[in-house]
Formats: C-alpha cells, structure tokens, sequence
C-alpha cells in the first residue's frame, strides 16, 4: 500500500491542471445548477430567464477559480486581466448561448422528463457536460494562454 502512495501523488501533481478543472467545474455547475433550479421552482421564471441568470452566475465563479487556482495566471496587469476576462467570458458567451437555446431545444423535442421537481434539468445536465468540454479547451488555449501567465 504505501508503495502505491508516491505513484498516486505523482499522477495528481502530472495531472494537477485538469484535476482542479474537474473539481472547480464541479462547483460551478452546481452554482448553475442550483441557481437554475431556484428560478424555475422558486420564482417561477421560465426556462430562458433562469438560464441567464444561472449562466452570468456560474460564469462569475468560474473566472476567478479558473484564473487562481486552475490555470495559475498571475497577472494582474490591467490589459492582461481584460484580455483574459474579454476571452474568458466571450467564450463563455458562446457556450452560454448553445446551453440557453439547447435545454428548451432538448425539452421541446421529447426530453422533457423532470428530476427533482424541475422541468428540463435532465436535459440541462446533458447539455452541461458537453459545454464543460467546450469551456476547458477556451479557458486553456485562449483566455489563459495555455500556461503562459503563470508564475
């Protein structure tokens, strides 16, 4: 057992980047999620408006873990932090908008089951899987330029 421990803490530190992606995108799509959730059951709004809210919310969140604590960038130079936050949320912009139009697109062409009392979040899971793919490689190669920033 304890031979095994250095193989284990030598595939995280080799893998430390998409651990913390996986970890951090954890929590971000239940802040998504959660928050999707709240304006469908609890303020009753429809399946678009909560999509944007849950979409700016989560966005939010994902810049600032993603910059500090995946993808290590260090600067906080005015000009790098706009390009980063102008690539960040542009490209997450246009995954927002593939998952605000795909959820009511998925519900309105038969996947329209309801988990936990909320109508459309199965679909909202399977479309958020696909927009987690999508958002690494941007975050990785555009917004944080693949390492370059980091200290």
């Amino acid at each position: 057992m304890e031979d095994k421990i250095p193989t284990v803490w030598s595939f995280i530190k080799r893998h430390r980047e998409f651990i913390m992606y996986f970890i951090f995108g954890l929590l971000t799509t239940f802040v998504n999620w959660l928050i999707y959730s709240l304006c469908v059951r609890t303020l009753g709004l429809d399946l678009y408006s909560s999509g944007i809210i849950a979409w700016i919310i989560a966005v939010s969140t994902a810049f600032i873990t993603n910059k500090i604590w995946v993808f290590k960038s260090c600067g906080w130079k005015a000009l790098q932090l706009i390009r980063e936050a102008f690539t960040f949320f542009g490209g997450r912009l246009l995954t927002g908008v593939l998952e605000v139009a795909a959820v009511p697109a998925l519900v309105s062409w038969g996947f329209n089951q309801t988990l936990f009392g909320v109508e459309g979040l199965p679909a909202k899971i399977i479309v958020s899987f696909v927009i987690v793919i999508l958002n690494y490689i941007i975050s990785k190669f555009l917004s944080f330029g693949g390492g370059k920033n980091k200290g």
